[in-house]
């Protein structure tokens, strides 16, 4: 079994490193002042907001410029499909892309919300999934990819530590319906698909009780 652990998280992470990335070169002042629209969802700190049983707005500070410029532009182009964010996106220009990109990266990661009321058991299955995967269910961890911590990894995987526990429930339900696809070579969507509902909540919420930076 570990061989075989072995040998996914190597296919893995192979598959991952193959995902191009243009450069991002923004200014973080000009993108302070064009984030003005983004701060009625995502907030002037960029501390996103978590939204019981409603849509969750996800924390943006911290983030990577160039995966946040990714999006943006996958929002532009339909690859990422979301009604709310797809008009915001389609008025901003490269430039401002690379501007907000930076500026949200400049800002400090803020502490995610939506995990508190889980009770132990809950939390501990989160942790195993997020830390150790479950190979009896072939679900590679969360950090084989997105790092140590889970705090993000190059510019190809954001930061989930800290993040909110609605926005990455929703996430990944979206992968594993195939709302979301965006992901080079289904990477998410074919994990997302050997997760069980009450994994996804449970993982989602020991996510978002962990520090987004290192201590």
């Amino acid at each position: 079994m570990e061989k075989i652990a072995g040998i996914l998280v190597a296919l893995g992470l192979a598959a991952c490193s193959g995902i191009a990335f243009a450069e991002v070169e923004g200014d973080a002042e000009s993108g302070a002042v064009t984030a003005g629209v983004c701060s009625a969802c995502h907030q002037a700190d960029g501390s996103g907001k978590n939204v019981p049983g409603g849509e969750s707005w996800p924390r943006l500070a911290g983030l990577g410029a160039a995966y946040i410029a990714k999006q943006l532009h996958d929002y532009q182009s339909g690859a990422r499909s979301n009604a709310s964010m797809m008009p915001f996106a389609n008025m901003l220009n490269d430039q401002q892309i690379a501007d907000v990109a930076a500026y949200y990266a400049s800002l400090p990661a803020t502490q995610g919300d939506g995990g508190e009321d889980s009770d132990e058991a809950v939390l501990k299955r989160g942790q195993q999934l997020a830390e150790r995967g479950d190979w009896s269910e072939y679900i590679v961890s969360c950090k084989s990819c997105h790092g140590p911590g889970n705090r993000g990894a190059g510019d190809v995987f954001p930061g989930i530590a800290g993040q909110h526990a609605g926005y990455i429930e929703a996430q990944l339900q979206a992968w594993k319906a195939g709302i979301r696809k965006n992901d080079t070579q289904d990477l998410m969507g074919s994990i997302a698909r050997r997760i069980s509902d009450d994994d996804i909540q449970a993982v989602a919420a020991w996510l978002a009780g962990q520090s987004p930076e290192a201590n």
